[in-house]
This record gives structure tokens, C-alpha cells and sequence, in this order.
């Protein structure tokens, strides 16, 4: 059997491939043998990759694209054509190029000849990155309110709510500048229940006409039963946990503990999406993080316990490391290096500690956004 840290890396990375944006894009678009010409808008931190599975299946079929993703999530800009504008904007904080981002959208609109068709590409992270506020908000209450609700520890659908309460273009409201043409949205769901509505604050969503379909191409289940059919998963038992992590991110690394504690040997597997309350100046991290030093200051020296604890789009809160991979040495190996764990999770700060115990996991931009992932070894 591979060393145990190898095996959930690379059961990890197995997940990712299989919800990855330009693969799940390019399988539907097969899927429906649909060629005909249309303009293409990528929207969310997995715009690139899901934009990129549109082109290589509509090839010369691409007549015009706008990609809007976070800022550092363009790697490849070269292979794009030139005729795809590609704006990057600001991620999970809105901020001018935010705005900037929302002009050029309903510009783009705005100048599509009539009647030619629609393919809108959306993922997580495009509630923040296009905006177009409603009469009466600026940008500074805007970011005060978005900054206040993650600080309390909001969850997406609390803040997507607010967002969709105040945009010209959210919540559905888009529909107002696509004009009479025909529309099909393809998504990559950063939400409990894949929720279209939800996700990206629901830019169609509702829909006020018949002439549109949508469809969800990746979701965190899908990574889920990736992960769990993956060659590193054999050899041992793996089940995929009913429950969806929710809530703080202290209580849910307890109850993953307490499962594989009192579990028999296997691979467990949970899906969601935490929260952690700020401090007043956070240190560095993100509820990946946070759950992994959590969970590691509760697994004894001499249990054979291994908890990974990871978001799906290359980023955890702020940072760029995507979460923590923990064992039985963690909490030894940081402490050693003159930290207090303990001091570190009230300071919101797990990230300089996990990076002391050689422990964050770090992908860069992974070209998908299925919220996150706990793998958990029993052995």
C-alpha cells in the first residue's frame, strides 16, 4: 500500500480531475451533439477551464467570449482567442474591478448581433467577481457588508441572499439585457444541494422563459464518488458520509474524529462547506486549515489517523494553499518550531502553524469549484 499521506494526495488530485471545469464542459456539450455557432461568457474562479472546454468542442463555431475569473486564475491566456475578452476581478471581496467586470458583461450583451445564441458558463466565486449595483448601494457598503458576514461566519447562501437583494443582475435579473435569443447555462456547483439559484448568486436564476435549459456539470458529490472509485481507494473500505459539513469548522473536525475513532479501519469521505468567526485582524488561513489543526490537536500519538482537509479551487479562505493534509504528528512537529496551536486557531491564524508542521497542501488554480472535501484514514 502507498504511504498513507501519498494515498489521500493522490485520491485527492483524482477527485479533482474528474469534476474538472473544461472536462465536465466539453462531456456535456458532447453529450447534447450540438455545434451550431454562439457567443460563449465564462463566469466564476473556474471560468478559464470551463471555457476552455466550450472552445476545443464549438472550435470555429466560437463566434465571440468574455471570460470573467479571479484575479491570478488566467494560466494559460495564450491558448485563448483573441477574439474572448478575459477580464480578472476580485475574489471573495468585491472591489472596483468587480464593477468594471459587470460593465463589460452587460456590454458584451449589448453588442451581440440579435438572435444568435447563448452559452453562459458559470462556477462559484462570480457572486463577487461581475457586479452591477442596484440605485441606492455603493462599492464601500457593499464590501463592508460582504466582509461583515464572512467575519460572522455566514454561509454562502446567507451572503449569495444579500447579493442577490441588491444587484441589477442577479437573482435572475440578468435576463433584463440578453435580448430575444436562445440561452443554455452550464454550471459548476460551489453549493449545498446544487442549488442553481444559488450558485453565482443565480445570474438566470429564475428563469422567466421557456426557450432556456441549463444543467449542473460538476458538483462536490460527483468529486466525491470520484475519489471513493479511485485506484488509491482500493485495498481498503471507503464510504462516502451522508452528513454535509456544515456550520464551524472546530465542531465539524471533532465529529470527523470521533467517526474515525470509533470506526472500523477505511477511507471516509465528507462533503460541504465550514465557517469560521473572525477575529478582528485574522492571521493567515481559511476554514481548511482551520479544521485540519483542529482536528490534528485531537488525534493521539498513537492512533493511526490521517485527516486531509481541502477546497476544490486551489485557494482557502485568502491564502493560496488549498487546506491541510494531518496526522498523528502535526500538532509535535509545529509545536517544535516555538508555536501554540491552540494560540494559532483563535488568531485564525492555523495556516503559519500547518506550514510549520509541513502540512498545508498547496495546487494553484485547479480549474473547478465543488466547495470542499474531507478524506479521512483509519488504518
Amino acid at each position: 500500500m502507498n504511504d498513507p499521506r501519498t494515498r489521500l494526495l493522490e485520491m485527492y488530485a483524482a477527485g479533482l480531475a474528474a469534476v474538472n471545469g473544461e472536462q465536465a464542459v466539453y462531456r456535456a456539450l458532447h453529450a447534447r451533439g450540438e455545434r451550431s455557432p454562439r457567443h460563449v461568457a465564462a463566469i466564476g474562479k473556474a471560468a478559464e477551464a470551463m471555457f476552455s472546454g466550450a472552445y476545443r468542442y464549438l472550435c470555429d463555431g466560437l463566434r465571440s467570449g468574455l471570460l470573467i475569473t479571479k484575479q491570478g486564475h488566467v494560466t494559460t491566456p495564450a491558448a485563448l482567442p483573441e477574439s474572448v475578452t478575459v477580464i480578472e476581478s476580485s475574489h471573495p471581496v468585491p472591489d472596483e474591478s468587480s464593477l468594471q467586470a459587470g460593465q463589460a458583461l452587460l456590454q458584451w450583451l449589448q453588442n451581440l448581433p440579435e438572435n444568435e445564441p447563448l452559452l453562459l458558463l458559470v462556477s462559484g466565486g462570480a457572486s463577487s467577481l461581475v457586479e452591477v449595483l442596484e440605485e441606492g448601494w455603493t462599492l464601500e457598503k457593499l464590501q463592508e457588508t460582504t466582509q461583515a458576514l464572512l467575519a460572522d461566519g455566514s454561509s454562502i447562501s446567507e451572503i449569495n441572499a444579500m447579493r442577490r437583494s441588491l444587484s441589477l443582475i442577479k437573482g435572475g435579473k440578468l435576463w433584463n439585457f440578453i435580448g430575444q435569443r436562445r440561452v443554455a447555462c452550464l454550471l459548476v456547483s460551489d453549493v449545498p444541494g446544487d442549488d442553481p439559484a444559488v450558485i453565482g448568486s443565480g445570474l438566470l436564476f429564475p428563469a422567466p422563459v421557456e426557450d432556456f435549459d441549463w444543467e449542473i456539470v460538476a458538483s462536490n458529490q460527483q468529486m466525491l464518488e470520484a475519489m471513493a472509485a479511485s485506484r488509491q481507494a482500493a485495498e481498503l473500505p471507503v464510504t462516502i458520509m451522508p452528513e454535509f459539513q456544515e456550520g464551524n469548522a472546530e465542531v465539524a473536525a471533532l465529529l470527523c474524529i470521533d467517526h474515525l475513532r470509533n470506526s472500523a479501519p477505511g477511507i471516509y469521505l465528507w462533503g460541504g462547506e465550514t465557517t469560521v468567526q473572525l477575529p478582528a485582524n485574522p492571521g493567515r488561513g481559511g476554514r481548511n486549515q482551520h479544521l485540519a489543526l483542529t482536528a490534528a490537536l485531537h488525534i493521539q500519538p498513537d492512533e493511526n489517523l490521517w485527516l486531509l482537509a481541502a477546497g476544490t479551487d486551489g485557494t482557502d479562505g485568502v491564502t493560496e494553499d488549498t487546506g491541510a493534509l494531518v496526522d498523528n504528528g502535526t500538532a509535535k512537529r509545529g509545536s517544535s518550531q516555538n508555536l501554540d496551536p491552540e494560540a494559532c486557531l483563535q488568531a485564525a491564524d492555523a495556516g503559519t502553524f500547518l506550514d510549520a508542521s509541513c502540512d498545508l497542501i498547496h495546487t494553484g488554480p485547479t480549474g473547478t469549484n465543488v466547495m470542499d472535501v474531507v478524506i479521512g484514514l483509519k488504518l
